[in-house]
């Protein structure tokens, strides 16, 4: 990873609490709002000092999330 890379997702909790917000928001009973809602969440990561996680990792991990949906949830 570039120093260019780890300067432009540095910790900033105004930020997590922005997209979080919005995520929150937006979330409702629609499949596309959770879905939307949980990649504006898994987003929030790169941010949050706590959580440990590349943009690869959630580019993965929404991948996941669209794959999930497409065939019908978790449960299939």
């Amino acid at each position: 990873m570039s120093e260019e890379t780890d300067t432009r997702f540095e910790p900033d909790p105004e930020r997590v609490a922005l997209l979080r917000e919005v995520a929150d928001e937006i979330r409702d009973e629609s499949s596309e709002s959770k879905q939307l809602a949980n990649v504006l969440y898994r987003t929030s990561d790169l941010y949050d000092p706590d959580e440990d996680t590349s943009p690869e990792e959630i580019v993965r991990n929404v991948k996941f999330i669209l794959e999930v949906n497409e065939r019908g949830g978790l449960d299939r």
